[in-house]
């Protein structure tokens, strides 16, 4: 985001509207240190997570990951946009608001056009669906609405609708105005041999509603068994982000207005969730097939502290899907797993046996790490001797991580009952086991995925960097090809702060989203994570990884160049950029 004031005007306004003297007067802040703390009042929580940073003028969750500086809490909180967050700042503080920058104003106004066509397109997309349904011509499509006992509300409720074919939708948006680029942009059409056709094409449709009950992207459930895949989505576009959204969100944000929301129940697929809630459990989101993220993990936190993991009934299945499951409890969310009948996702035990066998489900639900034993149950015979140790060994394991003595101590019964072993047995075994090795935190993990650690060490030297720690003053962020154009504006940034002589990180909200990267580099400004040696070492090594790949994959580019090289000169320039590439590697180890 680009500022569509003059930059004096801008820093003038928040010079005077202290961000801690007019969060203030909101919600109750409490001091502790240089930090002010509150519970967030852009989520459900009842642990203080709420940051406000007075040196550096901004506020930080790190419970739901929202970010900004004093401009993005007033459009948060009185849910207004920049323009009116800006006039109400100015009349506080007795300012006149000058003209908007007329370039910025129309880049903004261009962006804003671009995605309220998108919109509208997928607005006009889910009525030509709905129409579809009702037309006369989905036989097919009502048959198995009707197999799956969804009544005409639910369906109503839940805006579902049918395509009929291939081409029909394509014809209908190019005759209502929308073009093809807009067309494919939005993900309703895709392309083939030039020739635009409708990417759920004959599917029973769902629509996917983002929290501001916009139709962001469609579901699309094949009728009848086949190989191809039975639920498909529209693909990923710039309103679509399949990782960080929620099916039902939108009704879960009412029913928490409302004030009906004490937790969530977490399942797979949108029908699921679309047949608990004509059951009567309406707290019912669904992550589309997705392994869960953390993104999903903060949606969750934002409106409940309490997840019910209800997923299908087959366990070897169910645990390949709750590997996420680490996260949400990093997230601070309660997390338990609710135990269903083999073979059975929870639209079955509703359709078989109703909803009060589910809702005794939802009562029998597990706390993770009882269910994180129960699996490590289920992979050993204990009818073996030998096994039965095993499982005890694993176990065991898994106990060390218990919050609480009590929480230990009934663990221990458990084990000792299922593997007929004596509590005084587990308990000698329990201290005399060697303690799983804790990562070291001053050298970023080699077995990590690539990508995955590349950006872990990318966010720790920004954020070291950005809150100025002696260890990062030397470091030159020019040198680092980051991975994303975020992390990469970030890094300008800081660059364009040193320069200029004063790194100021509230600044950052006035060029970028809040969300993302930005959040998750504000995350780690947190404690102690940043201070010390061990902070010191690990950007250290980090700083090494990202040169070290770096390197190498210039080495892998002019290696490639070699190979395609037309004549001996160009081979040996090649070979002469190797060779001095190699050698500053050697360097760095």
């Amino acid at each position: 985001m680009k500022n569509m004031y003059p930059p004096e005007f801008m820093q003038e306004l928040k010079a005077k509207n202290d961000i801690v003297e007019v969060i203030g007067s909101y919600i109750k802040l409490e001091r502790r240190g240089y930090t002010y703390w509150a519970c967030c009042p852009f989520h459900h929580e009842k642990t203080p997570s709420f940051a406000v940073n007075a040196g550096d003028g901004y506020y930080h969750c790190f419970g739901c990951g929202v970010s900004g500086d004093v401009i993005g809490f007033i459009k948060g909180y009185e849910n207004v946009d920049f323009r009116q967050a800006v006039e109400i700042l100015a009349a506080r503080a007795g300012l006149q608001v000058p003209a908007y920058d007329d370039r910025a104003a129309e880049e903004s106004a261009r962006r804003k056009k671009k995605l309220d066509r998108l919109h509208l397109l997928m607005r006009d997309t889910a009525r030509f669906y709905l129409s579809n349904l009702y037309s006369g011509q989905a036989q097919a499509h009502l048959a198995y609405t009707a197999k799956r006992g969804l009544s005409p509300t639910v369906m109503k409720k839940f805006g579902l609708g049918a395509s009929l074919d291939f081409g029909s939708l394509p014809a209908f948006l190019l005759d209502r105005g929308y073009t093809r680029e807009e067309c494919l942009e939005s993900g309703a059409c895709s392309e083939t041999n030039g020739r635009l056709y409708d990417s759920l094409a004959g599917r029973l449709i769902v629509p996917i509603i983002d929290q501001m009950d916009e139709v962001i992207a469609f579901g699309g459930r094949l009728l009848e068994k086949s190989d191809r895949a039975k639920y498909k989505n529209t693909r990923e576009t710039v309103l679509f982000n399949k990782s960080r959204t929620l099916f039902n969100l939108n009704q879960v944000k009412k029913l928490r207005r409302a004030g009906g929301l004490n937790s969530l129940i977490m399942v797979e697929g949108y029908m699921d969730a679309i047949s608990l809630a004509q059951a009567g459990f309406p707290n019912v989101v669904a992550s589309m097939g997705t392994s869960l993220t953390k993104d999903q993990a903060r949606l969750c936190k934002r409106y409940a502290d309490d997840v019910f993991i209800s997923y299908d009934g087959d366990f070897a299945g169910q645990k390949a899907n709750l590997r996420g499951l680490d996260i949400m409890k990093q997230e601070g969310l309660k997390v338990r797993v609710v135990p269903l009948p083999d073979g059975l996702d929870p639209d079955d035990v509703i359709q078989k046996q109703g909803a009060a066998a589910y809702q005794a489900c939802l009562d029998r639900a597990m706390p993770l790490i009882d269910f994180r034993i129960h699996a490590a149950k289920s992979k050993y015979d204990l009818s073996r001797s030998d096994e039965r140790r095993d499982y005890v060994r694993d176990a065991l394991q898994i106990v060390r991580e218990a919050e609480s003595a009590t929480e230990r101590e009934q663990l221990l019964r458990r084990i000792s009952e299922e593997a007929d072993v004596s509590i005084g047995a587990l308990q000698r075994d329990l201290e005399a086991s060697p303690k799983p090795a804790a990562p070291k935190e001053s050298e970023p993990s080699r077995k990590e995925d690539g990508a995955a650690g590349d950006r872990k060490a990318e966010r720790f030297i920004l954020a070291a960097c950005l809150f100025d720690k002696p260890y990062a003053r030397d470091c030159d962020l020019s040198g680092i090809r980051f991975s994303c154009e975020e992390l990469t504006a970030i890094a300008d940034f800081i660059e364009r702060g040193r320069r200029e002589g004063h790194i100021r990180p509230s600044g950052l909200f006035d060029e970028m989203s809040a969300e993302g990267e930005l959040s998750e580099v504000l995350d780690l400004d947190l404690g102690d994570t940043l201070e010390g040696e061990r902070a010191a070492r690990y950007f250290a090594d980090s700083l090494r990884l990202l040169k070290e790949r770096g390197i190498r994959g210039e080495i892998a580019a002019y290696r490639s160049r070699f190979e395609t090289a037309a004549s001996p000169e160009e081979k040996r320039e090649m070979l002469s950029r190797i060779n001095a590439l190699t050698k500053k590697l050697g360097l760095l180890k």
